[in-house]
């Protein structure tokens, strides 16, 4: 298999899918060893030189950084730091989240304005490619100085400390290293620091949610195409004149992808006896179109994040600098996340709102998609659960990067809150794919009372396709097992 070098350039969003979709293992490019060993170097030589306070190198950490510390403890104090600053709480986050975390982390160290050992950026790539997974917990981040305590999670590995998934086998990291024969590493000057300090924690998760967010936009426009012939809906709002007219780029895009989606489409083109249709069907592109473009801002700040360096402070070895400043701060990725959960919210909200029309008994379809409503409940409940997920999210979506709170004795007087926006956007996109799962469960079945009239084509096959894990339901049976299987659907679907 291809190692994929990750180099002095960045990652584009692409590269990083590719890595993990592909499970290829990574290592550094010729100019990215070339970085790291300059920038080693150089801080290695300046220390020997002169005793001059170097934050965090040769001084404490936070409020204390007017404390000097000797030679002699250099070593000792970054060993203190990650110990010192391993406090998540809650539940481990997923394993995707913790290689992506590695990833970038190795990234960050790769652009050669970190002073890391080169063995120290080894090590971070083995761990990666043998799959040596450190548990990392969902609290303790305030976004300030980056992600300190997941990201201590994240090195204590490296020390022989804390604990691994291997295998999927929970077990102490110590346990791990010796069936590897891998030694613990001993940090050096500012290696802590730089393990420490940086946004791999929070995007990570906004990486991997900005690509999820974009595959259920597209997806959700399909599912939406479903619904409209369920219900009968007109074309008319998605002539190419309506938009032209309000010229927002995801508006545009939305409806040439119904118009593309609906073409030939037996069901749409019958004589309709009403003039027009819901917000939920007629505003399609408006309000999809919205949450495009809301997510392709978030994949302009989510691009740049990967081509950054976030750690300090920040070594110029050519301009013989070291400056700490505040490159750690979250506060472009807390905003950004607050803007992806508020999108991909609006996506489900407006979904959930589309069931509820499939089912109301109109338009010719029975209440409740069943031929014997009463008797059998149909689809009543599924969209219970939708409302709720929507409800909940509407509840997250309070904006976590315009909280803030002082931390080390006021040293870190405003902190982002962007791992806290992370973590509650992950939340936000899980359930709106099972939102959007629920709404395609019901559109699927409100179709079937359509017949002998068929949708387009590419509805059909779409809708075939879904048929082969979701049966039309007859009667009364245990919805959430279909549900479920309508989830797996909508998670492993080509999009059209």
């Amino acid at each position: 298999m291809t190692t994929h070098t990750i180099g002095t350039v960045g990652l584009e969003l692409t590269e990083l899918q590719h890595i993990l979709d592909s499970g290829a293992p990574i290592g550094l490019a010729p100019d990215a060893v070339k970085a790291v060993k300059r920038s080693h170097a150089y801080l290695a030589d300046r220390l020997k030189k002169s005793d001059a306070p170097i934050y965090g190198v040769n001084t404490g950490f936070g409020s204390l950084y007017d404390k000097s510390i000797a030679k002699k403890d250099l070593m000792q104090l970054q060993k203190n730091l990650v110990m010192s600053h391993a406090c998540g709480s809650g539940d481990p986050v997923p394993m995707e989240i913790v290689r992506a975390m590695l990833i970038l982390k190795v990234q960050n160290m790769a652009f050669g304005h970190s002073a890391v050992a080169p063995a120290t950026v080894q090590r971070l790539i083995d761990m990666y490619n043998a799959d040596v997974l450190p548990v990392v917990y969902e609290r303790g981040s305030l976004g300030a100085s980056g992600d300190l305590a997941p990201l201590a999670h994240l090195s204590l590995p490296l020390l022989g400390l804390g604990e691994v998934v291997v295998a999927g086998k929970r077990m102490p990291s110590a346990q791990a290293l010796k069936k590897l024969g891998w030694k613990p590493l001993e940090l050096g000057p500012k290696e802590g620091l730089a393990l420490l300090n940086g946004t791999q924690f929070m995007n990570a998760y906004a990486s991997l949610l900005t690509l999820k967010a974009t595959r259920l936009a597209q997806l959700a426009d399909v599912i939406a195409a479903v619904s409209l012939d369920g219900y009968d809906g007109r074309l008319e709002p998605f002539h190419a004149s309506v938009h032209a007219v309000r010229p927002h780029p995801g508006q545009a895009v939305v409806a040439a992808r119904m118009r593309d989606l609906m073409k030939g489409s037996a069901i749409a083109k019958q004589k309709k006896s009403h003039v027009q249709d819901p917000y939920s069907f007629r505003c399609i592109p408006q309000v999809h179109g919205a949450s495009r473009d809301a997510i392709a801002y978030v994949e302009g700040v989510v691009e740049r994040e990967l081509e950054s360096v976030t750690d300090n402070p920040t070594v110029f070895d050519d301009e013989d600098l070291v400056v700490s400043a505040g490159n750690f701060h979250g506060q472009p990725l807390a905003l950004a996340l607050d803007f992806l959960a508020i999108a991909t919210a609006e996506i489900g909200s407006i979904s959930e709102r589309r069931t509820y029309k499939l089912i109301g008994g109109q338009r010719g379809l029975p209440a409740f998609l069943v031929a014997e409503p009463g008797l059998n409940s149909g689809f009543m409940i599924p969209q219970y659960t939708s409302a709720s997920l929507v409800s909940a999210n509407k509840q997250r979506c309070m904006p976590n990067s315009v909280d803030t709170i002082d931390s080390s004795n006021g040293q870190e007087d405003h902190v982002s809150m962007g791992a806290a926006a992370a973590i509650k956007t992950w939340s936000v996109v899980q359930d709106v794919e099972r939102i959007l799962a629920i709404e395609l469960f019901t559109a699927a079945q409100a179709l079937e009372f359509r017949r002998p009239l068929r949708s387009s084509n590419k509805v059909e096959s779409f809708v075939s396709a879904f048929r082969e894990r979701v049966p039309f339901v007859k009667v009364d049976t245990v919805m959430h097992d279909h549900m479920e299987a309508a989830l797996a659907f909508v998670r492993e679907v080509p999009v059209l």
